[in-house]
């Protein structure tokens, strides 16, 4: 594994456990009143283009952060839309 992959990973695990705080607490809480639902449907969009990227040009680093990110973002927007 490169310097550049590890790196990769690195930060993918940064960003995506970035996520599951707020998705945590708005389960918990059944409040999600103070997030956008525009923002949760665009980020939600975003990282499901940034997984076919990577799965196109077969990047593990991009793909292994996405899935795990798309799946953290999905229950947000799915709270969002249920207690919203």
């Amino acid at each position: 594994m490169s310097f550049a992959q590890i790196l990769g990973l690195i930060a993918a695990t940064c960003t995506t456990c970035s996520f599951l705080p707020q998705v945590i607490r708005s389960w918990k809480t059944k409040q999600t009143k103070d997030l956008s639902l525009p923002m949760c449907v665009l980020l939600f969009v975003g990282i499901a283009l940034w997984l076919i990227y990577g799965l196109l040009v077969v990047d593990i680093p991009i793909i292994a952060a996405n899935v795990v990110s798309l799946l953290s973002t999905g229950s947000l927007l799915f709270l969002k839309i249920k207690y919203g």
